[in-house]
């Protein structure tokens, strides 16, 4: 029986240590509003790892964000290192100051995010086209977090039937006035 207790004092220590909460950031600054930040002009760059761990593709994107309200819209403009575009147009509806939801094209049925202290959440399914034109559907895990200079770091995971398939780092930066 003792070992039992230790099996399972173990496996609840681990469980704990599973993942984040978005709640673990709430106090902490700077306090990201995706509507203040994703407000104007903005670039990024980013970098997808495969499975493998391999750095497979890297890309910028050129964005344009405007809201009316807690209703915004950001273009995104990707230019990716194999040559290939891309443009996705969301629409983000905040809900209060920490829920929001966000649709686009690519996305089956609505994004759901929330955002509290210097970080942001948000899961969806997001359909991508592959090489020979066939078409995948991921499951996205994005975490946004502000830094005290103005750089947004987007770490995002994707996975299918709950296994990792890839993992996408990207920056994000207001340009110089």
């Amino acid at each position: 029986m003792p070992r039992l207790a230790a099996a399972l004092a173990l496996v609840a220590l681990l469980a704990g240590c599973a993942g984040q909460r978005l709640e673990d950031y709430a106090a902490e600054t700077p306090r990201l509003d995706l509507r203040e930040y994703l407000d104007g002009p903005l670039q990024a760059s980013g970098i997808f790892f495969g499975r493998s761990g391999r750095a497979d593709l890297r890309f910028t994107v050129d964005m344009v964000g405007s809201w009316d309200g807690n209703t915004g819209t950001l273009e995104e403009d990707f230019v990716y290192s194999d040559g290939r575009t891309e443009r996705r147009v969301w629409t983000l509806t905040f809900a209060d100051d920490e829920a929001f939801t966000g649709t686009a094209h690519d996305v089956e049925g609505q994004a759901v995010g929330r955002q509290s202290g210097s970080a942001a959440t948000m899961t969806y399914r997001l359909r991508l086209t592959r090489e020979g034109g066939d078409e995948i559907t991921v499951s996205m895990e994005d975490w946004f977090y502000l830094l005290e200079d103005g750089t947004l770091i987007n770490r995002a995971r994707m996975s299918k039937f709950g296994i990792t398939v890839g993992e996408l780092i990207v920056t994000f930066r207001k340009p110089a006035p």
